[in-house]
């Protein structure tokens, strides 16, 4: 039977996501708000949000192999129950003990959550929608995503700004419970695996697997983590580092100027993945895996204009404009090649592998984030005065990049 981009069940994930998602940026975005308020230490927010990443890597790969191994629905639903307990609890003891150890503790929990939760959403589409519509409901999650980091901080400001942070909570902690009574009507097809000996053995024989199967079984799945994984330590990273120190601290802007437009330049960032996402639903019959070189071609090539101008141009608001333009633009074609990318590997994995195939995939590329993160940290502090030569840098990587992804998948189809 052909399965429907938008059947009953890939419906009710894609309004469960939307609820989610919308909460989780919310409550993720106003819990370091709250901290940085409450403290003003910079240092603490960093240090804070810094170890909140850390359980989300750890996760990732157990919730792939959980993946592969129990109804992908019950995880969705316990797992949203569980964060509106988490910050049901939050709520309760916020005025009782330790605030920093506190927020500490519930930002990593809700972080390793979404590291956990992912891997099972990802999983659910082979099973839910036919291979021939696999980048359109990618491109759908993926515009939801998008969507929800743009829309929830916006109006999680606003609540918080005007309310204080309890409501912000609450509307949180509704968002999720009913996600988690919509996913309980999803019916995911599930065929139960048989335990390899323990727990811990299963586990660890799981992983085992998929590293195995990405090495030698299908090393194009490899090839394409190394590609994602590249854009990410030297593009992605790039443009995350670099924009607010360039906006903020590079050009020739007014301090208070300078917050505000980094703010409009981080919505034309979200802007960006929206807009692609959309894009790769709306192409997902044009972009053939032997032509997605010509994404991260056109990603390289973004990137050189903003180096040029810092070159060229002194005046501040004439850079700003360049890079805030080519980083949309750097945003919607990375965005499509991540869409792109995502759906190859659904379709070159098997149904048994997949939760953990997708899990290392996005373990691997979020290690890649804060590596690149660190470098470009490095390397705009060694060049001051000489930007334009860390962003250069970063567009002849990536030319690399894109070279070796044509090469790669040249001979390759969906």
């Amino acid at each position: 039977m052909n399965k429907k981009v938008f059947s009953k069940d890939f419906t009710l994930v894609v309004i469960g996501q939307i609820i989610s998602l919308f909460g989780n940026a919310t409550i993720r975005f106003a819990l370091p708000l709250y901290l940085l308020n409450l403290t003003g230490s910079s240092a603490l927010y960093g240090t804070v949000t810094a170890c909140a990443f850390v359980p989300a890597i750890l996760l990732s790969p157990i919730g792939g192999i959980v993946a592969d191994r129990v109804n992908k629905r019950n995880i969705m639903v316990i797992l949203d129950f569980f964060t509106a307990a988490v910050i049901i609890a939050f709520s309760l003891l916020m005025n009782g003990v330790h605030l920093i150890l506190l927020l500490t503790v519930t930002l990593m929990l809700l972080y390793g959550i979404a590291g956990a939760y992912q891997p099972s959403v990802q999983a659910s589409i082979p099973v839910l929608v036919d291979q021939d519509h696999y980048m359109e409901a990618n491109s759908i999650i993926n515009t939801i995503s998008s969507f929800a980091g743009l829309t929830g901080p916006v109006l999680g400001g606003v609540l918080y700004s005007a309310y204080g942070l309890e409501p912000v909570l609450w509307a949180c902690t509704v968002c999720f419970i009913v996600s988690a009574v919509m996913e309980i009507f999803i019916d995911i097809p599930f065929q139960k695996q048989a335990l390899n000996g323990g727990i811990l053995k299963t586990a660890r024989i799981d992983f085992a697997e998929s590293i195995r199967f990405i090495r030698k079984e299908k090393p194009v799945v490899g090839k394409a983590l190394f590609v994602i994984s590249g854009i990410n330590l030297f593009l992605s990273a790039m443009i995350i580092v670099a924009l607010p120190y360039l906006v903020t601290e590079v050009l020739d802007i007014e301090a208070s100027q300078a917050n505000r437009l980094y703010g409009f330049a981080e919505g034309a960032l979200a802007a960006g993945g929206l807009f692609g996402g959309i894009g790769a639903g709306i192409f997902a019959g044009r972009l053939a895996i032997h032509k997605s070189g010509k994404l991260v071609i056109a990603c390289a090539v973004c990137v050189f204009p903003i180096g040029a101008a810092l070159i060229m141009f002194s005046s501040g608001m004439i850079n700003y404009i360049v890079i805030t333009v080519c980083c949309f633009a750097i945003m919607v074609f990375s965005t499509i090649f991540t869409v792109q990318m995502m759906s190859f590997i659904q379709a070159q994995t098997p149904q048994n592998l997949i939760g953990k195939v997708i899990a290392v995939i996005l373990t691997v590329s979020m290690c890649a984030q804060p590596l690149g993160n660190a470098l470009y940290g490095v390397l705009f502090e060694i060049c001051k005065g000489f930007e334009y030569a860390v962003v250069l840098f970063s567009g002849f990587i990536s030319l690399i990049i894109a070279v070796s992804t044509r090469n790669i998948f040249k001979s390759s189809a969906l």
